[in-house]
């Protein structure tokens, strides 16, 4: 059983993306692990369990960052890289444009994170509009369907053993958002790598979900997706509400057919077995 920090990188505030809106991660989680969940102290200055991560005995941080760009500190962004230079598991999520890219300051995990204005895509041909319905959010911002729908995706092979359901088949369904993030393994990290693949279904481009860190050495195992949308309460049953400032119309697929969540479920625990090699 592994110990677990769920984080987001904002206080808490009701109309905003908490960490009460990731409780059903959280009770995924917690039938396996021991879970703690929290939002930060404050939103000045550094928080007193982030900026010590690395001197706890946390053994995963999933780190959802929310923010509008000043999330983390420096102590924090160093303490958590320190977390993971000892042998800590992180994943660490955002979503389009600039939300979460405080995390851009993170060793390794952070220049995974592509964002409108720091650490843009070095393929320039993403830095573009992909979403047209939500105008107020700019590049990256890939649509890969409604809230509340599934998107097919891609294993890039050699398939990595996150993306394989109990059975030893490929995982085919993640929930939908209408503008992800965007991520890519750092060309000087040769840990990392991308495992799996969305498609835009108004452009049709191809665009990075998962980027994995296998650790070859004492540092922990890492995660990097592209939207905190695949873990986020509302993308899994939209009956449980989002924030007021989320207007897009939700799909239904979700709520038609629940068991499409499974896969999402059963990679969220493979993502903590791994963390937790």
């Amino acid at each position: 059983m592994a110990r677990i920090l769920l984080q987001t990188t904002i206080p808490y505030a009701e109309d905003d993306w908490n960490v009460g809106r990731f409780s059903l991660l959280q009770a995924l989680l917690a039938k396996h692990h021991d879970v703690e969940a929290r939002d930060k102290s404050s939103a000045t200055g550094s928080d007193p369990v982030l900026s010590a991560i690395d001197r706890d005995d946390y053994d995963q941080l999933w780190l959802i960052a929310v923010d509008a760009g000043t999330g983390l500190t420096t102590d924090e962004c160093r303490a958590i890289s320190d977390f993971r230079r000892s042998g800590g598991g992180l994943f660490v999520t955002r979503d389009h444009m600039d939300l979460g890219s405080s995390i851009c300051d993170l060793d390794g995990v952070g220049p995974a994170h592509h964002f409108h204005t720091r650490n843009p895509d070095p393929d320039e041909s993403f830095r573009t509009r992909d979403d047209a319905e939500t105008t107020s959010i700019d590049w990256p911002n890939f649509h890969s369907g409604s809230n509340g729908d599934v998107q097919t995706i891609a294993v890039v092979d050699p398939v990595h053993p996150v993306m394989r359901r109990r059975d030893g088949s490929t995982f085919r369904f993640f929930p939908a958002h209408p503008h992800e993030g965007d991520v890519g393994a750092p060309k000087d990290e040769p840990t990392a790598r991308v495992i799996a693949r969305g498609r835009s279904q108004v452009t049709g481009r191809d665009f990075n979900l998962v980027v994995a860190f296998d650790s070859a050495g004492p540092e922990g195992n890492a995660i990097a997706e592209s939207t905190f949308h695949h873990i986020v309460d509302y993308n899994w049953d939209t009956s449980l509400g989002c924030p007021s400032f989320v207007t897009e119309k939700p799909g239904t697929m979700l709520a038609e057919h629940p068991e499409l969540v499974d896969d999402i479920h059963s990679y969220c625990l493979n993502v903590a077995n791994f963390l937790s090699r």
